[in-house]
């Protein structure tokens, strides 16, 4: 996990981290290392975290940079950094706010975050905020989609949640070369706080 603290700088394009160069072979590479070249690559965020006042300092930081003052938030634990920041909490789905929330999993061969209705309720993706900022643990890295089902019909056998879906894009301005999925594109601008737990 050393490559973790060596990334992240808010400010830079993913062409600009440097991370890893075109070409090169990943099989030898572990999965957090190849989740955060494909999280970067497309444009995430990313914050490595050791301990949970890091989380703190680094919400805060967010926050100030973006001049947000609240957060569209559904889980009742997360409104706790909230408080502890001094931000609001908002049930208004708005641009003017990003969406402070966890995830399933974090997948590894394509860079994704994965959510269901225990993070999203029921909305899709596309009908929230612009900005997200998910609060995840390593613990929750797995390496293809199929694997993050699996964990997910693993992690609730009895209440089963529903609508599944993904952030694989992180430049919601960017053109849409394929019309199929223009106006229904689920890409966000998305800050990715991990918290070590492994």
């Amino acid at each position: 996990m050393n490559l973790f603290k060596k990334l992240f700088n808010p400010k830079k394009e993913a062409s600009d981290v440097g991370y890893l160069e075109p070409g090169i072979n990943t099989e030898n590479l572990t999965l957090d290392d190849i989740f955060v070249h494909n999280f970067i690559k497309k444009g995430g965020r990313f914050l490595y975290c050791t301990q949970l006042e890091e989380i703190n300092q680094n919400l805060l930081h967010i926050f100030n940079e973006n001049d947000w003052d609240d957060a569209l938030c559904f889980d009742k634990q997360l409104h706790n950094f909230l408080a502890i920041i001094d931000k609001k909490v908002s049930t208004e789905v708005s641009n003017e706010r990003p969406f402070l929330t966890t995830c399933e999993h974090l997948i590894s061969d394509n860079g994704s975050v994965l959510f269901s209705s225990n993070q999203v309720h029921h909305h899709k993706i596309c009908k929230l905020p612009n900005s997200f900022i998910v609060i995840a643990r390593t613990s929750q890295l797995v390496k293809t989609t199929s694997e993050g089902l699996m964990g997910i019909r693993k992690n609730y056998k009895k209440n089963f949640p529903t609508n599944i879906s993904s952030v694989k894009d992180y430049m919601p301005n960017r053109v849409q070369d394929d019309f199929l999925s223009y106006g229904n594109s689920n890409a966000r601008s998305l800050y990715l706080l991990l918290l070590e737990d492994l």
